[in-house]
């Protein structure tokens, strides 16, 4: 899908390219991606290596147009991880800006129209958006895990365990993406080859936000990887409890076993006519077991 807009925020569409319009692309068909490289000039291996959902960050110039290319957060409930990142694409060219995604987002969606001259201050603007996207999510992302963490403690389960490893894939996701695109602010803000000056104080606050939301997704993924780590030992111990009391029962079920196996022999014991044998048996064997429960109690071992 192909659209134009007058000015970037996409709240005036038009029909045709004019000079400083913002074209987005979302999803684009074989035949779009075709079209934007026969009549927009852009180059198609770039656009096929921005609609890889693998794709790094980077800061590229050529003669025609420069390309930035940022990862951004986008949710994804179907694939069982609550978020993941996506590659977005920007080119600049003289006669337009060009932003191209393989997914819908919610990082385009800025509050305010901005001057199509500014392109720059265009990706800035994205990026302090899709910090502030990052920081959101991953205050939800905290809350679904202590949601987790309560179920855990009452039971622990496979499909909790799973949610929450889920959770750190995600977080892996965020600080991988966020640190790629703290390299690209720095780029811009080095780089010799922009023309146009770029706003330092809205530089700043893209970098800031940034940082804020690499900071946030670094605390939450070691809080993360601090309660997995508790509750693998919380399990491993739990087995060991429960293999104890098992080992402990088998000792005591074994004690009437032994009576009763010695007094079953076919050997004589003096009491083969006796009316009590029985009786005293099984007296025999309860004082015995209950004897050795009372030593296992003392001892603590129950």
């Amino acid at each position: 899908m192909i659209k134009i807009f007058k000015t970037f925020g996409g709240y005036d569409e038009i029909s045709k390219i004019e000079k400083g319009c913002w074209i987005n692309v979302i999803q684009p068909t074989q035949e779009e991606i075709e079209k934007l490289v026969k009549d927009f000039k852009l180059p198609a291996d770039s656009l096929q290596d921005i609609l890889d959902a693998d794709e790094m960050p980077r800061l590229e110039f050529d003669e025609d147009y420069s390309l930035t290319i940022m990862r951004i957060p986008v949710e994804s409930p179907e694939d069982g991880i609550p978020y993941h990142t996506i590659p977005l694409g920007i080119f600049i060219t003289n006669k337009f800006t060009l932003t191209i995604c393989n997914q819908d987002n919610d990082t385009l969606l800025l509050k305010q129209t901005v001057n199509g001259t500014d392109s720059y201050g265009f990706i800035l603007r994205l990026f302090i958006r899709s910090g502030g996207l990052y920081l959101k999510h991953l205050k939800q992302i905290n809350q679904q895990t202590s949601v987790i963490e309560k179920d855990l403690e009452k039971s622990i389960k496979n499909s909790e365990l799973n949610k929450l490893l889920k959770m750190e894939k995600c977080l892996v996701y965020f600080v991988t993406s966020i640190k790629s695109n703290e390299i690209v602010l720095a780029k811009l803000r080095n780089s010799k080859k922009i023309n146009t000056e770029i706003n330092e104080d809205l530089l700043e606050d893209a970098i800031i936000e940034n940082r804020q939301a690499l900071e946030m997704a670094q605390i939450y993924s070691d809080i993360l990887s601090g309660m997995m780590d508790a509750f693998a030992s919380i399990i491993s111990n739990n087995l060991n409890v429960i293999m104890k009391k098992l080992t402990l029962v088998s000792i005591v079920i074994m004690i009437p076993t032994l009576v009763a196996s010695i007094f079953g022999m076919n050997v004589p014991n003096g009491m083969e006519k006796s009316f009590w044998a029985i009786p005293l048996i099984i007296i025999s064997a309860t004082i015995m077991s209950t004897v050795s429960v009372m030593i296992m109690r003392k001892k603590q071992w129950f």
